[in-house]
């Protein structure tokens, strides 16, 4: 189906969202943070589909990664999908309007992510 990477200072996260897209068919790559994502999207981000970030994280923000992908044309194709604990209006405004495709707030469900995986068109 494609390329994904999990972005989330969470372990635990990164392999509950892995686990998820390896069964919706997408090869998966984990990042802890933003920066470590940035370097691993530097090597060979244009084959990527899809990167599910996180907001808050050390070393680089998801909002900050965010809007480092978006300023770079090579990457105008990947869908980003940030998904937080930030609940706030304001915080999905601000993450939309930097360039993320999609928001979800945590706790999410199973189905949540695939609904949004849908939108995205991603996943049948």
């Amino acid at each position: 189906m494609g390329r994904a990477m999990v972005v989330d200072d969470s372990r635990a996260t990164r392999m509950i969202l892995s686990n998820m897209l390896v069964e919706s068919g997408f090869d998966v790559l984990q990042a802890p943070n933003g920066k470590v994502a940035l370097d691993l999207m530097n090597r060979d981000g244009a084959s990527l589909n899809l990167v599910t970030v996180d907001w808050n994280m050390p070393e680089m923000s998801g909002l900050d990664f965010v809007l480092a992908v978006r300023a770079r044309p090579e990457f105008a194709r990947v869908h980003l999908l940030m998904i937080t604990t930030e609940t706030e209006v304001e915080m999905m405004c601000r993450a939309l309007e930097a360039g993320a495709d999609e928001y979800l707030m945590k706790p999410f469900t199973v189905e949540a992510v695939r609904d949004k995986l849908r939108i995205l068109g991603v996943v049948e």
